[in-house]
C-alpha cells in the first residue's frame, strides 16, 4: 500500500485540496527507503513532545514534503519542479532545525539542508526513478532553481505556503479546513516585481487573513517557548555526543522516538522530564544563575504576499501594520525552567 493511502484521513482531505487531480507517479518517490525515513520525524522541531505547547498532532516531514510538492504540481504541473519539492527535506534530521541550533545556525537554519544532494545521488532507488523519467539529478536536487517552489522572504513560495496552511490548520488550530480552503483556492501564479513568478492573492480580504494567520505563526516559531526548546534539545544532543551515547551519523539514521528513549536512559532523563511536563517558561531581562538558559535570537519567518502582483503591505495598511509588530517581536530575554540546572558546565 502507498504511504499516502495509510495517512490520518484530515491530512489526506488536506492532500486532495492541495491537488485535486493527485500525481499517482508521485507515489513511486515517496515510497522510498529515503524518503519514508522521514515520516518519524514531526515538522514542530521537538516541541510537540512538552506540554509548553499544545498541539500533540503529528504532521511529519515526509507529509510536509508530499504536500509541498502537491502543491507545485497544482500550479505548474511540472514533474521536475515537483519532484524537487518532494525531495527538499530529505536531509532533514530528528528534531528538524534543533540540528541547526545545534550546528550554532538559529538564525539562517539551514545547515541541514547540506546533505539533501549526497543522499539523493546514493539512493539507488531515486536515482532509478530519475533515470527512468529522463530526469538529471542536478534538476532536482536544488528547489531553489524553481520559484514557485521556493523563494526569498518575505515572498510566497509552495514551501512558505504549505507549512502555514498546515500548521495553522493542524499543528496549532488557528484555522478550520474551510478557511484554509478559501485561501488556497485565492491563490494563482503572479508575477512579482522582479518579473518573477510568484504564487499570489486575487482578493485582498483573503490575503489579509492569510497575513494575520502567519504573523501569529511567526511568533509561534521563534516565541521564548519554541527558542528555549529548540536549543535545549539541541543541547542534550549535543552532550549524548560527548558522552559518546549518540553520533552525529544517529540523528539522520534513527527516529524521534529512538533518541527520546536514549535520552530517557541517560543522566539527562530529569531535565528532559521537567522540560516534558512544563507548562511556562520564565523570562529575565537579567542573566539568571545556578540555571540553564536560552538568551539568542532566531530565524525570521514572515510572509508579505502578492495580491494582484502587488505587495500588501503597500496595498493595505492593516496588513502592513501586522507584519511591522511581528518584526518588532522582542527576543532579547533570557529564558529558562525552573529545575533545569546548567548541564552544560
Amino acid at each position: 500500500m502507498n504511504y499516502v493511502d495509510r495517512v490520518d484521513p484530515l491530512i489526506k482531505k488536506y492532500f486532495h485540496l492541495l491537488s485535486p487531480e493527485y500525481p499517482e507517479w508521485l507515489n513511486d518517490y515517496i515510497n522510498t527507503k529515503e524518503l519514508l525515513s522521514q515520516k518519524y520525524i514531526s515538522v514542530t522541531c521537538g516541541t510537540i513532545y512538552s506540554n509548553l505547547f499544545e498541539t500533540d498532532f503529528f504532521f511529519s516531514s515526509l507529509d510536509h514534503s508530499i504536500a509541498v510538492a502537491l502543491i507545485v504540481w497544482n500550479f505548474t504541473h511540472d514533474k521536475k519542479q515537483t519532484i524537487a519539492g518532494l525531495l527538499h527535506d530529505i536531509a532533514t534530521p530528528v528534531f528538524k532545525h534543533c540540528v541547526d541550533f545545534l550546528n550554532g545556525d538559529y538564525m539562517m537554519q539551514e545547515t541541514t539542508e547540506d546533505l539533501t544532494t549526497s543522499i539523493i545521488k546514493n539512493s539507488k532507488e531515486i536515482m532509478s526513478l530519475l533515470k527512468r523519467d529522463n530526469i538529471k539529478l542536478e534538476e532536482v536536487c536544488d528547489y531553489h532553481i524553481y520559484p514557485i517552489a521556493d523563494n526569498d522572504t518575505p515572498k510566497l513560495s509552495a514551501d512558505r505556503l504549505e507549512y502555514s496552511l498546515s500548521n495553522a490548520l493542524l499543528t496549532y488550530n488557528l484555522l478550520d479546513y474551510e478557511n484554509v480552503e478559501e485561501i488556497y483556492n485565492d491563490i494563482e501564479v503572479q508575477t512579482n516585481e522582479e518579473r518573477i513568478s510568484e504564487l499570489g492573492f486575487k482578493t485582498k480580504k483573503i490575503a489579509r487573513n492569510f497575513v494575520k494567520i502567519t504573523t501569529r505563526l511567526s511568533i509561534i516559531y521563534r516565541e521564548d517557548r519554541t527558542r528555549y526548546s529548540m536549543q535545549f534539545i539541541a543541547d542534550i544532543l549535543k552532550k549524548l555526543n560527548e558522552d559518546n551515547k549518540i553520533s552525529k551519523s544517529d540523528l539522520y539514521r534513527l527516529k524521534e522516538s529512538d533518541i527520546i528513549s536514549i535520552i530517557e536512559s541517560s543522566k539527562y532523563n530529569e531535565i528532559f522530564s521537567i522540560w516534558k511536563n512544563a507548562k511556562k517558561v520564565k523570562i529575565s531581562k537579567e542573566r539568571p544563575y545556578n540555571v540553564y538558559y536560552v538568551n539568542h535570537g532566531s530565524k525570521i519567518r514572515y510572509i508579505d504576499p502578492l495580491i494582484n502582483g502587488k505587495r500588501i503591505s503597500n496595498e493595505c495598511k492593516m496588513a502592513k501594520n501586522m507584519i511591522d509588530k511581528n518584526l518588532s517581536y522582542d527576543m532579547s530575554n533570557y529564558v529558562y525552567i525552573d529545575g533545569i540546572m546548567d548541564f552544560l558546565k
